[in-house]
């Protein structure tokens, strides 16, 4: 490793008064790192830690998780409620901090130097009770891809609103099979019932104007007009512009099916972009993004905020190169290595203007757009019961774009379930 490289490493960890520490350690620790398991992120990992390792001689192994949010979720709190000591630092999503938060150390003062480069918003997300649980190592938000090929070749324009994107999506579908292309579909998306349908049902409920299932006052706001419409029109999607087997699909099993050449449309976030500019993607220079579509005649399109973050268990025996990896992690030459290598959107400010990120990663800078459209999952109003507010929510949602009741029947007994479900207060 080069001096330059070495040099800042060391700088970027040396917030925690360990500096002596980095160069050879009395004793080098194996940390244990817990991470989901999507796009290149696990085959990625030894290149993105090797100058930390070099810079301090302790190692990194990377235990992937299934892709599931939500099946992660569960993994960490069986962990982490047992005290577990096994791993040392985990991988969590933004809206997780409330929840976990009595399990992770506080880095606030570790991380002092390092805070203020970050989005304040992002920051504060991952502030609880005072204490900072987790520091953010890249943020997300969703998009719509769509193949500008083929909107030329059918004389389509980029679609503003989901109405649009419907006619859209089934022209092109209609003209592809016509053609010969059995397999071809005009739009996918995570419609399995977990954590990513709450996002994508978020997103479509707020952008005809119906909320966010809970208001950031604590309100229940789902059970309304327009947020039974925004349901029945995806409902629409279902076995015509989209597939059956949508309904059981994650992130990877639509990028797989878009990435193929076999999609329109695709909504998704912003790891896709990378991979489907890949030498082995049959859309690669084929497509672009836009903002999500706005819903009815409501003006707003909403992307729901999401980021992950790195936090270090209490129960770890290693803490000291636990906070250290995690500064690192968290710091500009990690995240600009995962811009470069995964296309993921950094949560440091002055990248958004590093010329070698414009360059190798020119979908970044236009990110922000979709950015500025981001909106936040209810776990704030909820706290401590956000994951069983959103589990209701998305099997809601599953019900009604499986035929299994209508949307207004099915949000009026999940206000009723959130209803006995909130209490007195959340």
């Amino acid at each position: 490793m080069s001096y330059g490289i070495k040099a800042r490493v060391l700088r970027s960890v040396a917030s925690i008064a360990m500096i002596a520490a980095l160069g050879s350690p009395a004793i080098a620790d194996e940390l244990f790192y817990v991470s989901g398991a999507v796009g290149r992120a696990v085959e990625n990992f030894p290149a993105l830690v090797k100058p930390w390792e070099d810079a301090t001689g302790h190692t990194v192994t990377m235990v992937p998780m299934p892709a599931s949010t939500s099946d992660q979720f569960g993994q960490y709190r069986l962990w982490l409620a047992a005290g577990t000591s096994d791993i040392d630092l985990f991988q969590t999503d933004v809206i997780w901090a409330p929840q976990l938060a009595d399990h992770f150390v506080d880095l606030t003062e570790a991380a002092k130097d390092i805070a203020p480069k970050h989005f304040p918003s992002i920051i504060e997300s991952q502030t609880v009770g005072g204490k900072l649980v987790a520091l953010p190592i890249f943020t997300d938000a969703p998009a719509l891809y769509y193949r500008r090929d083929l909107l030329e070749k059918y004389g389509v324009a980029v679609p503003k609103t989901w109405a649009e994107m419907t006619t859209a999506a089934q022209t092109i579908q209609d003209g592809e099979r016509a053609e010969g292309k059995a397999e071809f579909w005009g739009f996918v998306w995570q419609g399995n019932a977990y954590e990513g349908l709450t996002c994508n049902a978020l997103e479509w409920v707020k952008s005809h104007g119906g909320g966010q299932v809970v208001e950031p006052d604590g309100t229940i706001s789902i059970n309304n007009p327009n947020a039974i419409a925004a349901l029945e029109q995806a409902k629409t999607w279902v076995d015509t512009i989209s597939p059956g087997g949508v309904l059981a699909y994650q992130e990877e099993e639509a990028r797989g099916v878009w990435q193929t050449g076999n999609a329109a449309f695709m909504r998704n976030w912003p790891y896709a972009y990378g991979l489907g500019n890949g030498d082995d993607s049959a859309v690669k220079g084929l497509f672009e993004v836009t903002t999500l579509p706005t819903g009815g005649d409501n003006p707003t399109s909403a992307a729901t905020l999401g980021g992950w973050n790195v936090a270090v268990s209490k129960y770890s025996t290693k803490q000291e190169a636990a906070i250290s990896l995690a500064l690192y992690l968290a710091d500009v030459e990690a995240q600009k290595q995962r811009a470069l290598m995964e296309s993921n959107l950094t949560t440091i400010v002055s990248l958004y203007d590093d010329t070698d990120i414009a360059a190798a990663q020119p979908i970044i800078p236009q990110w922000k757009d979709v950015f500025l459209q981001a909106v936040p999952r209810p776990s704030a109003p909820t706290l401590g019961k956000y994951n069983e507010v959103s589990a209701k929510f998305w099997s809601a949602v599953h019900a009604t774009l499986s035929g299994n009741g209508s949307a207004a029947e099915n949000l009026e007994l999940l206000e009723l379930e959130l209803t006995e479900l909130k209490g007195d207060a959340w």
